[in-house]
């Protein structure tokens, strides 16, 4: 076992002074009786909240996809998702697509955690943190919101920061740049029309240096009678 004198430090002797903590305790109540009481008059005066307040989700139905990430990531299973496939008649295509139509998306309020990970899993930004915290209800059955109620409170959804100007640039903007200081390339010859003859590349005679005493001229076999045929 460990000594009680070894665990002993040098606090322990103030801390053994009668009166102390009285003293330290009636000292911060006096400080905070001379300070004025700032109460915040609600439901009069809305109150100011912070940017990323976690009030209520909504939903932007036109971009869910029905990958059905956020229903699997909620801890709490709060989220029910229905939907169907239709068929989408490309021109041209060889055959119709598909694609998924959302039928229902709720969330039971009553279940939720306000964790946010169905937001921060959502590849194409279907749910919004909304700062309203004004839905509660006398029935909980109420609380379970379908994705029309959803939608409303897209229009509480306050718009994104500005971005710092000290911080990292986002890959779309990294990405236009560079495309951007990338000279454009020059167009290739276009092909040749049905019937018509391709015109041949102008000939370039390049020249040809001088010759050297004694030597045959191009051409000219051994013989001296002029170039074979």
């Amino acid at each position: 076992m460990t000594d009680p004198s070894e665990r002993s430090d040098p606090a322990d002797g103030e801390r053994s002074l009668p009166g102390v903590g009285l003293v330290k305790g009636l000292g911060v109540t006096l400080k905070t009786m001379t300070r004025r009481s700032a109460t915040q008059q609600y439901p009069d005066v809305a109150p100011a909240l912070p940017p990323r307040s976690r009030g209520v989700i909504a939903l932007l139905a036109e971009n869910c996809t029905v990958c059905m990430l956020c229903a699997r990531e909620c801890p709490d299973w709060c989220i029910y998702i229905d939907s169907h496939k239709e068929e989408v008649v490309v021109p041209g295509a060889a055959r119709a697509r598909q694609r998924n139509v959302l039928d229902r998306f709720d969330i039971d309020f009553s279940l939720c955690m306000y964790c946010g990970i169905c937001i921060e899993v959502c590849p194409f930004d279907a749910l919004y943190w909304s700062p309203e915290f004004e839905y509660a209800e006398y029935d909980i059955k109420d609380l379970l919101h379908d994705k029309e109620h959803l939608g409303e409170w897209m229009g509480t959804v306050p718009p994104p920061p500005a971005h710092d100007p000290n911080g990292e640039p986002a890959k779309e903007e990294t990405a236009a740049a560079r495309k951007a200081a990338i000279p454009a390339e020059r167009p290739s010859a276009a092909p040749p029309r049905a019937g018509e003859r391709p015109t041949a590349a102008p000939h370039r005679s390049a020249e040809r240096p001088p010759p050297r005493p004694g030597s045959r001229p191009a051409g000219e076999n051994a013989t001296g009678e002029g170039p074979t045929p």
